[in-house]
């Protein structure tokens, strides 16, 4: 299935969703069209329980390199915005920070280059694939800017404090093979490969791990980044308790014990305009 969009190409192929930035003249630079695009397909990704993951990868030799030109030359003589308005209601004020609650795997295929929004795109992401000729580059500070839209928080946590300002100050090119090495790229593969193997990381999950469960532990990793032991340990505790419950476990045991492959059930989650999800569940598949 293909949603017909502008500056993207949103596909359906079970149990993926590969949404594509599709501006290649552009270099896949985003404007405020594009990031509406795309938030509505992730929210499509997240209602359709046919989808276990979504990856996200740019058309022709970029990934994404940011706000487009002619937004960027407007953004300069704009009025500042104030620190306590956010882009969408009570949400903070910074760009895709949204896919840090999607819940389900997000993956970034970063086949090209990938500069200032762009680069905050593919950190937001859950994990980033990217081809051997990908590059990285943060740009705010050749901008006069700062780092932008949470990058200062997350990517200390990708990669520590002091990879972190030297990539933040210098702004300089980083070849695929360093960022895997730096820590925010998980895997590297060749240009023609790159897609192929994000979908193949989506399939495996679907194959043989429980969307739930996925959830669940992409939920428990980022609020336990901020909380002391006990309090994580508690919660951890609880969460478990509620999947040892679950029908989940039941299938697990018992495929284990059968030796035949899971049959967990599909998850659907409707967000509604005040962006509270509604959880449906699907079929097993």
């Amino acid at each position: 299935m293909t949603e017909v969009y502008e500056d993207l190409v949103y596909e359906v192929t079970d149990p993926v969703a590969l949404i594509t930035v599709n501006r290649p003249d552009k270099l896949n630079a985003f404007r405020t069209q594009t990031m509406h695009e795309l938030r509505d397909a992730v929210n499509r990704a997240v209602a359709d329980d046919r989808v276990v993951g979504i990856v996200i990868t740019g058309a022709g030799r970029a990934f994404c390199v940011g706000l487009d030109a002619a937004d960027l030359a407007a953004a300069v003589d704009q009025p500042p915005r104030s620190t306590s308005e956010g882009t969408e209601g009570s949400e903070p004020p910074a760009l895709f920070s949204y896919l840090l609650d999607v819940p389900k795997p997000v993956i970034a295929a970063v086949n090209g280059t990938c500069a200032g929004g762009g680069f905050v795109l593919a950190m937001m992401c859950d994990l980033r694939f990217a081809s051997d000729g990908a590059a990285f580059h943060t740009v705010f500070s050749k901008r006069g800017l700062i780092a932008e839209h949470g990058t200062s928080w997350l990517l200390p946590r990708l990669i520590g404090v002091s990879r972190t300002l030297d990539l933040l100050w210098s702004s300089r090119r980083v070849e695929a093979e360093e960022a895997q090495s730096l820590g925010f790229v998980d895997r590297v593969t060749t240009s023609d490969l790159l897609v192929s193997s994000a979908v193949e990381y989506v399939v495996a999950l679907a194959e043989n791990t429980s969307p739930r469960s996925l959830q669940v532990i992409k939920e428990l990793v980022h609020r336990h980044l901020d909380l002391p032991w006990p309090a994580a340990a508690v919660e951890a505790d609880e969460a478990m308790q509620r999947s040892v419950r679950s029908d989940d476990f039941r299938e697990g045991v018992a495929s284990f014990m059968e030796k035949r492959p899971p049959r967990f059930e599909r998850i659907a989650i409707e967000v509604s305009r005040d962006r509270s999800p509604t959880v449906m569940t699907g079929g097993p598949r």
